[in-house]
């Protein structure tokens, strides 16, 4: 699976448990480490492992992919899951707010991850 369609896969895995804030940032240009961060926002603990649980088993149940390493706890507000090309940070809002990755990686391009409302538009127009 190429890098932008497993960030996008995560950012949809992260998106069902209900992740508020979703950012998938194209880092490729200007980093040697990964291609994508998924950056995501839980309310709480219990959220945070819900989402968490959603992307790691999602991803090796249905794509057979496990993360290379993760770090931090639940506890700690910040998990870190990586998938070598896409790393998926999965945040409670007073850390994401603390650590301001995106401001940190502002230079990169954030992914459009919406489908075009224009088609949506024109479609349900053709059945009326």
């Amino acid at each position: 699976m190429d890098s932008k369609k497993l960030a996008l896969l995560c950012r949809e895995l992260a998106d069902n448990k209900k992740a508020e804030d979703i950012v998938v940032l194209d880092v490729s240009k200007v980093s040697s480490i990964t291609d994508y961060f998924v950056i995501v926002t839980g309310t709480s603990e219990p959220h945070l492992r819900a989402i968490v649980d959603e992307i790691r088993d999602g991803l090796r149940e249905d794509h057979g992919i496990t993360p290379t390493s993760s770090e931090g706890t639940f506890q700690t507000a910040w998990i870190v899951l990586d998938y070598f090309d896409v790393i998926v940070h999965v945040m409670r809002k007073d850390a994401r707010e603390n650590y301001k990755l995106e401001d940190l990686w502002g230079d990169a391009p954030r992914v459009s991850t919406r489908k075009p409302r224009a088609k949506k538009a024109k479609a349900e127009s053709a059945v009326a």
